[in-house]
């Protein structure tokens, strides 16, 4: 028992040891060999770069980039943000940029909106053929207020001005509606800016007047929406028709 507890104090104190003084101490710097340690004596080359500021100073060069060298939209868009920001009192920039970007996307809804409401506006008025290429004739859009109002017109002066600017087209479409309006003073139809010819012909109850508003429209029918371009000398066949008419409705 004595001999085991000997045993235990002799490797207690080698552990001591070990620790103390063994693998824990590094070597100290003077037991290094001096003739081991290299010293470069050698001199120093200094190199020179020749225009070394111009060759690197284009934008590919440029690694960081400023709201000065950013393009024109960048800008703007910092100069919002920079107004919601002082406007509403905004600590973030971040905060700033999203409200920034929110009105942008509101203004763009807008834009299209309104677009989109121009378009449709101008087909309802008859101009469609403006807004996608083909070039409309103006006088279209009073044409369209004189039909509702067919009993104050002056076609003669109507018909006369399309004849001089050479709307031969315009000048039938005043022909017809001049038409119309002396059957309805006649009592012949009652005029309606909704109704069709089909209407009108299943109005009239002469067979003799009749048959002349039906070569009549089919005249108005085939130059206005036909949109044919005719003629001086095919206008005056289709304005001696309609004069034609005129006399055999009159008492």
């Amino acid at each position: 028992m004595n001999n085991l507890k000997l045993v235990h104090t002799l490797f207690l104190f080698l552990g001591i040891f070990m620790s103390t003084y063994g693998f824990s101490a590094s070597m100290p710097l003077d037991a290094i060999p001096q003739d081991e340690v290299y010293a470069d004596t050698e001199p120093i080359e200094k190199r020179h770069f020749d225009d070394f500021k111009d060759k690197y100073s284009g934008d590919e060069f440029i690694y960081e980039r400023t709201i000065n060298n950013s393009g024109w939209w960048t800008r703007f868009k910092q100069w919002l943000t920079d107004v919601f920001r002082s406007l509403f009192s905004i600590n973030s920039d971040a905060k700033a940029a999203d409200i920034t970007d929110l009105v942008l996307k509101i203004f763009y809804v807008v834009i299209f909106i309104l677009v989109v409401f121009f378009i449709v506006k101008a087909v309802l008025n008859k101009e469609g053929k403006w807004v996608f290429g083909k070039s409309s004739e103006k006088s279209i859009i009073p044409v369209t207020d004189i039909e509702s109002n067919i009993h104050e017109a002056d076609f003669k002066s109507l018909i006369a001005s399309a004849e001089k600017d050479n709307n031969y087209r315009l000048a039938i479409r005043y022909y017809y509606l001049w038409l119309l309006k002396q059957l309805s003073q006649k009592g012949v139809i009652e005029y309606d800016v909704e109704k069709t010819n089909s209407d009108y012909y299943y109005e009239i109850t002469s067979k003799n007047i009749k048959d002349g508003f039906s070569y009549t429209s089919y005249l108005y029918n085939y130059i206005w929406y036909g949109e044919f371009d005719i003629d001086q000398n095919q206008f005056n066949k289709a304005k001696t028709a309609f004069h034609l008419f005129f006399e055999s409705v009159k008492p």
